[in-house]
């Protein structure tokens, strides 16, 4: 199937299936669950900043049960637009999910906060708000026209015309330029299946990404090696989309659903033994097609059987059994935590046995691993402030461990680190995890 008729059909999707389901009603039993015990204050990011009430997960579920009950309004009920107190509460929040981790009742507050956002739309003025509608709907489900953005943002790099601008930029509008990671010079786009080097232990599907596809082509190259020399034969079926995280976290879920069902048809018609996603954020969300497709009749079972398919790519590595790299790597590491694996998706261990199992390679601890490092999607542009509070944090951490480099699998995190790396120090590179990986098994020598 080309791509072009994969975008034809998401559209045509789009039209036979808008209605109530792709609707909310803040009608949660989630909000049940929390008994208020305050276990989860001091995991939250923004409320160990701001040690305000309303800026931990306790107080935002207390306002989303207002909200429920009628006893305040999410919207402007002449105007329709989001009541900005409400809003400002529920968007400060990047979604971490570490309250979930410490929450000794099981809590899903990613699910009150997706709900309220869905309610809200996307953050910020009417003008971002329009703006980020346009790129969830008309950009993120469309992979043709993200490497055409993609293109001219690298002609913009690459012409000399980037000097320029930064130079007339007001300073806000130069830092969030100065967020613009380089465009690689080739986007992935791997043109036939891949067969297992030696024995062959499974088939599995990889998530091109949106993200991974265009400005980590070289992490999606290295991981398919990688799961060849583990024995995988690789698929990476067209027709896939946006996994459609970004829409979710950001109250755009009409488009994410039909993502979903577009990813659904196209991996299960793959007939593999696994899906592999190597960025934390994208495997989290497809994880919950279950849930975000619950109130489909015609996709609920699918989804379901397909969330239980999806695998980071450590998380399976780890599990069917790594081949050990015969390569050395002579290099002291320190591990970040992406948020949405190890809180959203729960594999902590995995990544660690891992990079155990290069020869050479030292892996020393960072103090908070698992807290967020101010990346979250977009919320580095949405909430500088905060993110920079937070990526000032975690870098202070970074180089207290003495560590040579730092490993992140996940992109978001990726980008984040090297900005901060850049801006506050140390000056150290970030890799993925399939990175170190895919370099152990091509080194020939110590190095």
């Amino acid at each position: 199937m080309t791509q072009e008729t994969g975008e034809t059909m998401l559209q045509s999707r789009d039209r036979a299936t808008a209605g109530p389901r792709d609707r909310v009603v803040l009608n949660l039993p989630e909000l049940d669950q929390c008994v208020h015990c305050g276990l989860c204050l001091n995991h939250c990011p923004t409320y160990r900043v701001t040690h305000l009430e309303p800026e931990s997960p306790r107080g935002r579920i207390h306002l989303v049960r207002a909200v429920a009950e009628g006893r305040i309004e999410a919207l402007d009920p002449a105007r329709g637009t989001p009541n900005e107190r409400f809003a400002e509460h529920i968007y400060l929040c990047l979604m971490c999910r570490a309250c979930e981790t410490a929450c000794p009742s099981g809590v899903q507050f990613g699910r009150i906060a997706e709900a309220a956002r869905e309610v809200l739309g996307p953050p910020g003025s009417p003008m971002a708000r329009r703006l980020a509608r346009l790129a969830f709907t008309q950009v993120f489900p469309f992979p043709r026209r993200l490497r055409w953005l993609a293109s001219a943002l690298r002609l913009y790099q690459r012409s000399g015309l980037q000097r320029v601008i930064r130079l007339m930029l007001p300073r806000r509008l130069r830092e969030m330029e100065a967020l613009l990671p380089t465009v690689p010079s080739r986007f992935f786009a791997p043109e036939a299946d891949l067969p297992a080097i030696g024995k062959r232990r499974a088939r599995v599907a990889l998530l091109s990404g949106c993200v991974m596809s265009t400005l980590f082509g070289e992490v999606n190259n290295a991981t398919v090696r990688v799961l060849r020399r583990n024995g995988c034969d690789v698929v990476v079926p067209r027709g896939q989309v946006c996994c459609g995280a970004l829409n979710v976290h950001n109250g755009e879920t009409t488009a994410a659903r039909r993502m979903a069902r577009r990813n659904i048809d196209v991996f299960l018609d793959a007939g593999v033994d696994a899906v592999i996603v190597n960025a934390a954020g994208c495997g989290a969300a497809m994880k919950e097609y279950g849930h975000l497709l619950r109130d489909d009749p015609d996709y609920a079972e699918r989804a379901a059987r397909f969330a239980a398919l999806v695998k980071d790519a450590g998380e399976f590595l780890a599990g069917l059994g790594l081949v050990p790299p015969s390569g050395r790597i002579e290099m002291t590491v320190t591990y970040q935590d992406p948020c949405h694996l190890a809180h959203g998706q729960k594999v902590r261990a995995q990544p660690r046995q891992l990079l155990a199992a290069i020869p050479g390679l030292h892996l020393v601890e960072m103090e908070g691993a698992d807290r967020c490092c101010g990346s979250a999607g977009i919320y580095n542009i949405t909430h500088p402030e905060m993110s920079k509070e937070l990526l000032t944090e975690k870098m202070a951490a970074v180089g207290r461990t003495g560590a040579e480099a730092v490993v992140a699998p996940n992109p978001g995190c990726m980008l984040q680190l090297r900005f901060g790396a850049q801006r506050y120090g140390p000056a150290l590179p970030v890799f993925h995890l399939m990175d170190l990986l895919d370099r152990a098994y091509e080194a020939k020598t110590d190095c």
